[in-house]
């Protein structure tokens, strides 16, 4: 069975900044207000028309202000790079309950520029200040890493398994003229590993890119869908959790609780399973994290990612074809994900965009035959919220 906001509304508008990548000369603001523009338009739409807001980092304040608009609903939701799937799940009950109509979700990030920003580090006498920096944690790759190492030693994955990861994604990202290393040229996992070390065991092809860029969706019901520009997209399920705030208190390294409970929650909305999906979205902010999300939503036996994703087969033309490559048994980030196409901080919004083209068919070279549904999920912070949205274009 469905949950009852399955299919009540759809994502009618979806695009990116005009660039990504490095952008001195646009502000966070700046970025979050051409996203918006753009989605609107790609909707057939104006400002005139959104009485809801969902946006994060800049807060519905700050961007109403900027926009020169007055919603009568607005949500400021931040847990992370997933705030964006959250606001999906959120704008889609505002929807049903006639709290607004025509819901604009921006994001817009001066990740590498950093016009505008604000440090996510907390203040020294807060409870990461007291209880992790103290040993050691410094920024992202060092609190990632402590995961993997743990599922290393539960179920003796291999950094050479994980290595598949940014190998397949890069092959996306050769197909995808807008992905930051479109031009680089393709990976193995060989290359992965020979590349210079970060934080063990992340390599530096193991880590995310750091960007500049930003994006939005429009949201409104499906009975106004059918009369805009484009092709509406329904939203199928939706789920949302979060569990702690410091990685040291995950409850068990090798699984997200929060990312299990989001999974479990869209699925049942959908009324579907992971045989179901045809297409995914996982948030790869490191190499290992779509790794993790392929277990905790089903996809692959817990412990298994690792002899999954190692499984590869030689094409016709001699190249490798990776499992979650082109060509490959489940598509995954097919943009090239936050490691071969583009990572603000709040990676989140250009997984679900990407999502958005792919069943719209508006992907170029990088198109995925006969797609009918998606998944989009990530995590907020290191795996301590999560966001799950299921996408379809039938």
């Amino acid at each position: 069975m469905t949950g009852k906001l399955s299919r009540t509304a759809a994502i009618v508008g979806a695009a990116e900044t005009d660039r990504i990548g490095k952008l001195p000369g646009m502000s966070r603001l700046a970025l979050h207000a051409q996203a918006a523009r753009n989605a609107l338009a790609d909707a057939g739409l104006t400002l005139a028309d959104v009485d809801g807001l969902f946006c994060t980092p800049a807060g519905p304040n700050e961007l109403s202000e900027y926009l020169g608009i007055v919603p009568r609903y607005v949500d400021g939701t931040g847990v992370g790079g997933c705030s964006y799937m959250i606001f999906v799940r959120h704008a889609v009950a505002a929807i049903a309950a006639g709290y607004c109509d025509v819901a604009l979700i921006v994001h817009g990030e001066s990740g590498r520029s950093w016009v505008d920003m604000e440090s996510a580090a907390g203040p020294p006498s807060g409870p990461n200040g007291q209880f992790e920096a103290p040993f050691g944690t410094a920024g992202a790759p060092t609190t990632y890493s402590l995961p993997v190492l743990r599922h290393f030693h539960e179920f003796g994955t291999t950094k050479r398994q994980m290595s598949h990861v940014p190998a397949a994604t890069r092959e996306w990202a050769l197909l995808n003229p807008r992905a930051i290393m479109h031009a680089a040229g393709p990976i193995t996992p060989a290359d992965v590993e020979a590349s210079p070390m970060v934080c063990y065991p992340f390599n530096r092809l193991d880590c995310c890119l750091v960007a500049d860029g930003g994006g939005a969706l429009v949201v409104t019901s499906m009975a106004r869908a059918r009369d805009l520009r484009k092709k509406p997209v329904p939203i199928l399920g939706t789920g949302e959790a979060t569990a702690h705030r410091m990685v040291a208190m995950m409850r068990d390294f090798t699984t997200s609780d929060s990312a299990v409970l989001a999974g479990q929650q869209a699925f049942a909305e959908a009324g579907l399973s992971p045989a179901d999906i045809d297409h995914l979205m996982l948030y790869d902010a490191f190499s290992f994290t779509p790794m993790l999300f392929l277990e905790d939503l089903g996809f692959v036996p817990r412990g298994e990612s690792g002899p999954w994703l190692s499984e590869t087969r030689a094409g016709a033309d001699g190249r490798v074809i990776y499992k979650t490559g082109p060509g490959g048994d489940l598509p995954m980030n097919t943009n090239g994900g936050g490691l071969s196409y583009c990572h603000s901080g709040r990676y989140g919004m250009f997984a679900l965009i990407e999502s958005v083209l792919q069943l719209r068919g508006e992907a170029g070279a990088r198109q995925v035959a006969g797609l009918q549904t998606s998944l989009v999920h990530g995590p907020g912070r290191q795996f301590a919220a999560a966001g799950t949205v299921i996408l379809s274009n039938v």
